[in-house]
C-alpha cells in the first residue's frame, strides 16, 4: 500500500490486490475501516460491476459481429478468465472477491464507490488489435489447450491442416511429386482406412457401452485407421479396383486428401507431442507460484514481463494503457479535494502511483478509448482489395475475350453453389438453425472474393436473434472445463448446450466451410469446366486476350 498526495487538499492512497487471493481480500477491509476514505475507488467498469453485484452482463448485440474479431476476441477474453478462474480454483477464492470485498466494505461504512477502470469490451478490443497474428494463433492455441488434452487438440490440429492441405494438393500436387497413380493409391488408401476405422469404432462402442465407449471407440478407430491406410498405402492391393469403379474427378478429390491427410496426422502427432512436453512444464512452473506471492512486487514485475515479451501490444494494451486510463480517472477524484482509496491490481500499483506522483506524463484519455489497429499497415484490407479485384477481373477479361455467357454463368453458379453447401452444412453440423445457415450459405460466395467478410458474421448474426449470448456465458464454460470428473465428450456436449461456445463454433465452421469450398472449386471444380475452353492453359490465353483488348479499348478512349 502505498499514499499519494495532491497539490490540493485531496489524496488518494493506492492498495495493490492478487483477484484471487483471500489475504487481499481480509487486507483490503481492513485498509477500508481504518482509514475510512471519502471514496474508494475501484478497478472495474459498470459492466463487471453489475455482474459482481448479481447482475445479468449486456447481451451481444447482433450487428457487432458484422463488425469483425468479435468472436476471436471473446475468445480472447475467455482465455483471460480462464486463466483467472483456474487461479481462484487453486486458492479457493472467487474471481474478483477483492474488488466485491472493496465495494461492500465501502458502502457499510458510508464511503462512494467510484468505478475507474475502462469498459472490458474496449480493453479486449485494443488487446487483440495490437497483438501480431502469430500472438493471436497462440492465444487461441492455450485456450484449446487449456480446454482439452493434448491428444484432443493434436487431433483437431491435424483435421484443421487435412482439410486445408487437400486442395491444396489437388492445385499444386503436380509441383512436388504428385502423380496420378499416387493419387490412385491413396483413394484405395483412403478408402480401405474409412472403411476398417469406421468398423473398429462401432465395434468398440457397442463392446464398452457408454459414454466412455464413445471416446475409445473414436480413438480405436482412428488408431485402425491410421494403421489400415498406411498398410495399403505400400501395398498395391486396390489400384485396379480404384481405377476400375471410381471416376477420374472423385480419384483426384479423395487422393488429394488422403495425401492432406498425411500431413495433417503429422501436424497433429508433433502437436500433441509439443504441448504434452510444454505442459509438464507449465504444471510444474504454477504450482511454484505460491497465494503469499501473488501480491509481491518482485513476483509481480516478473510475471507482467513475462507477458510482454510473449506480446509487447498486448500487454500495452492489457496493462499499460489501463494503468493510465485508472490514473486519469484518479487524478480527477483527488482534484475535488476527497480523500480516495484506490483498490487495483498489483500488476497496476507500480504504473498507477508513477502516473499519479507526475500527472503530466499522462497521456491524453482521447488516446486510451475507442479501438485501434496499432500502427501496423492495414496488409488485410489490402490483400481483400486484392482478392476482390481479381475475381471480378477474371469473369471481365472472359466475357471481353468473346467466352459465351452460358459459361460464365454456368462457372458462377458452381461457385455460389459449392461455397453455399459448404458453409451452410458446416453452419448446420455446428447447431445452427436452418434460417441461419441457409443465410451464411447464400452470401458465401460473396465473403468468399473478400476476405474481409466472412459468411460466420452473417450466420452467427442471425443466430443472435435468437438466441442471447453475453459473457456471462464464460463463466459457465469455465466450471465445465474445470470438472475433471467427468468424461471429454459428456463435457464437450454440455458446452454446446451454452450459447456463446455454439455461436463461437457456428461462426467457425460456417467460415472454414467457406474456405474449403473456396479451394474445392479451384482444385477441382474450374479445371473440370475449363476442358470445355481446351484447359487451364487456354482459359489463361482468353484472359490475355481479354486483357489486350481492354487496353486497346481504354487507349482509344484516352487517345
Amino acid at each position: 500500500m502505498t499514499e499519494e498526495a495532491a497539490t490540493g487538499a485531496g489524496r488518494v492512497q493506492v492498495v495493490g490486490t492478487a483477484h484471487v487471493s483471500a489475504e487481499s481480500v481480509a487486507e483490503v477491509r481492513a485498509v477500508i475501516k481504518e482509514s475510512s476514505p471519502d471514496v474508494v475507488a475501484v478497478e472495474l467498469d459498470e459492466g463487471r460491476y453489475r455482474q459482481l453485484k448479481g447482475g445479468t452482463p449486456d447481451d451481444v448485440e447482433p450487428g457487432d459481429l458484422l463488425r469483425g474479431n468479435t468472436v476471436f476476441q471473446f475468445l480472447a477474453y475467455w482465455m483471460l478468465s480462464y486463466v483467472q478462474t483456474r487461479m481462484g480454483d487453486r486458492f479457493d477464492v472467487e474471481p474478483g472477491a477483492d474488488m466485491l470485498a472493496a465495494v461492500e466494505t465501502a458502502e457499510e461504512n458510508g464511503a462512494e464507490v467510484a468505478l475507474v477502470d475502462r469498459e472490458i469490451q474496449t480493453t479486449i478490443q485494443r488487446f487483440w488489435a495490437r497483438m501480431t497474428f502469430v500472438e493471436k494463433l497462440r492465444t487461441v492455441s492455450g485456450l484449446l489447450f487449456g480446454a482439452a488434452d493434448a491428444t484432443i487438440v493434436g487431433l483437431t490440429a491435424g483435421l484443421l491442416v487435412a482439410v486445408i492441405a487437400g486442395p491444396l494438393v489437388g492445385l499444386f500436387g503436380g509441383v512436388v511429386g504428385v502423380t496420378d497413380t499416387t493419387l490412385v493409391r491413396a483413394t484405395g488408401a483412403a478408402l480401405g482406412a474409412v472403411i476398417a476405422g469406421y468398423t473398429a469404432a462401432r465395434v468398440t462402442m457397442a463392446v464398452r457401452g457408454g459414454t466412455g465407449g464413445v471416446e475409445d471407440g473414436v480413438l480405436a478407430g482412428v488408431a485402425i485407421a491410421v494403421g489400415t491406410g498406411g498398410l495399403l498405402a505400400v501395398v498395391p492391393a486396390l489400384d485396379s479396383l480404384v481405377v476400375q469403379y471410381v471416376p477420374e474427378l472423385l480419384v483426384q478429390v479423395l487422393g488429394s486428401f488422403a495425401v492432406g491427410g498425411v500431413a495433417g496426422l503429422l501436424v497433429g502427432l508433433g502437436t500433441t507431442l509439443v504441448l504434452g512436453l510444454t505442459a509438464a512444464g507449465e504444471v510444474e512452473e504454477v504450482e511454484l507460484v505460491d497465494e503469499h506471492d501473488l501480491t509481491d512486487g518482485d513476483v509481480v514485475t516478473t510475471m507482467i514481463e513475462e507477458f510482454r515479451e510473449f506480446s509487447p501490444g498486448g500487454a500495452a494494451a492489457l496493462i499499460d494503457e489501463r494503468d493510465a486510463y485508472i490514473a486519469h480517472r484518479l487524478v480527477e477524484l483527488r482534484a475535488t479535494g476527497a480523500d480516495v482509496l484506490a483498490v487495483v491490481g498489483a500488476g497496476h500499483r507500480e504504473g498507477v502511483e508513477r502516473y499519479l506522483a507526475n500527472p503530466g506524463s499522462l497521456p491524453p484519455v482521447e488516446s486510451l478509448t475507442g479501438t485501434t489497429s496499432g500502427d501496423r499497415l492495414p496488409w488485410g484490407k489490402f490483400a481483400g482489395a486484392f482478392i476482390s479485384v481479381s475475381f471480378v477481373s477474371f469473369f471481365i477479361l472472359l466475357a471481353v475475350a468473346g467466352v459465351r455467357q452460358g459459361f460464365l454463368l454456368r462457372l458462377f453458379a458452381a461457385w455460389f453453389l459449392i461455397n453455399g453447401v459448404f458453409a451452410a452444412g458446416l453452419a448446420r453440423l455446428a447447431g445452427a438453425r436452418w434460417r441461419s445457415a441457409l443465410v451464411g450459405g447464400a452470401v458465401a460466395w460473396m465473403t468468399s472474393v473478400n476476405p474481409l467478410l466472412a459468411p460466420g458474421w452473417f450466420t452467427g448474426y442471425v443466430e443472435l436473434r435468437h438466441t442471447p449470448v453475453n459473457v456471462g456465458d464464460i463463466g459457465q464454460l469455465n466450471a465445465l472445463l474445470g470438472d475433471e470428473t467427468r468424461p471429454l465428450p459428456e463435457i464437450l456436449a454440455e458446452m454446446f448446450d451454452v450459447p456463446l461456445f455454439r455461436l463461437i463454433v457456428v461462426v467457425a465452421l460456417t467460415n472454414v466451410g467457406s474456405v474449403v469450398a473456396s479451394l474445392l472449386f479451384a482444385a477441382y471444380v474450374l479445371p473440370a469446366m475449363a476442358a470445355d475452353l481446351g484447359g487451364i492453359g487456354a482459359v489463361t490465353r482468353l484472359m490475355l486476350e481479354g486483357a489486350t483488348e481492354s487496353a486497346h479499348w481504354l487507349w482509344g478512349r484516352v487517345a
